[in-house]
């Protein structure tokens, strides 16, 4: 992504391991770069509480979408009611991000390729073959992949498409 200003950006507030998860994301995706990295200044610091000379936002680029991580404090904290999507061609890609976004998190706790990092922020891994098999015109096809589908964690195209085939566990 070239350097201009994205639109629409997700901003990720985070106590103050923003730089942390910011290093430990571009280490999950290929394509990931840090663009900019402030720090709080003696009237920023001063205002917000913060340490003087520390980071307030990093500004990233995963995947060719930029996000900006701040370091806020510990008011606000993730929900599942926001998510970050990845879609993926291959069921390597699908384990690959799964296995890497979920150290140190909590995939247990979560269904459907859902997953929590162990920074509190919720993916969900999702391979795009689902897509086609959920919107099958054949509505017992979709049916059968939804069953499938409640059932899994980390989400198994094979399986997905053997549940579509009528083809059970």
């Amino acid at each position: 992504m070239k350097d201009r200003i994205q639109r629409i950006t997700p901003f990720l507030w985070f106590d103050e391991n923003a730089e942390e998860a910011v290093n430990f994301y571009i280490r999950v995706f290929d394509d990931a770069r840090i663009v900019t990295t402030t720090r709080y200044s003696a009237e920023s610091a001063k205002a917000s509480g913060r340490r003087e000379g520390s980071v307030m936002t990093v500004a990233f680029d995963l995947a060719g979408q930029r996000f900006t991580a701040l370091n806020g404090g510990p008011a606000f904290h993730f929900t599942e009611a926001i998510s970050l999507v990845v879609n993926c061609d291959t069921q390597e890609e699908v384990d690959h991000y799964w296995n890497r976004l979920s150290e140190g998190g909590d995939p247990a706790a979560q269904q459907c390729g859902w997953l929590k990092d162990r920074f509190g922020l919720s993916w969900q891994v999702v391979p795009v073959a689902l897509f086609a098999l959920l919107s099958d015109p054949d509505s017992e096809r979709g049916r059968r992949t939804v069953d499938a589908l409640m059932d899994m964690k980390k989400l198994d195209i094979a399986v997905l498409r053997q549940a579509a085939d009528g083809q059970g566990r």
